[in-house]
């Protein structure tokens, strides 16, 4: 593809790669503060939308199984998650946030200065835009950060 269209997408993939870089290196460094990998934060983010099956968990993710049940046996000791049988099948164990989880990814979000700041320099309609936008060119994949 040539022409306009092509330089602003290929702009607009810069500045989506320069963005989530900068968001994920304030994520890291955050979960960093509270003694957590990012991929422990962004599990407890994942299961604030509500208990998940280990596979799901994994799929989301994107990570093998193996390293997922690694990730929430870490969680698991620290009092974050803890681990249930599912109401539809008593084979299958959910991993649910626990309080101490939800105040530990509150505290990492809280600690994200950098990407706070960046949002605070948007007034109310702008940050709603953005949300908008987000929500359409990312509605395919669900959120995990």
């Amino acid at each position: 593809m040539t022409g306009p269209a092509a330089v602003d997408t290929g702009r607009l993939m810069e500045q989506l790669s320069m963005a989530l870089g900068a968001y994920y290196g304030d994520f890291t460094a955050a979960a960093g503060r509270e003694h957590l990998t990012a991929s422990q934060a962004k599990t407890l983010t994942v299961l604030r939308r509500g208990p998940a099956a280990m596979r799901v968990l994994a799929e989301t993710l994107a990570c093998d199984a193996s390293n997922m049940t690694g990730i929430i046996d870490r969680l698991e000791k620290r009092a974050l998650v803890r681990r249930e049988p599912s109401p539809g099948d008593r084979r299958v164990k959910n991993v649910v946030i626990t309080p101490d989880g939800e105040r530990a990814i509150d505290t990492i979000r809280a600690g994200m200065h950098t990407t706070l700041a960046g949002l605070a320099a948007l007034d109310d309609g702008d940050r709603a835009t953005l949300h908008a936008l987000l929500d359409r060119v990312f509605a395919a994949r669900p959120a995990t950060g």
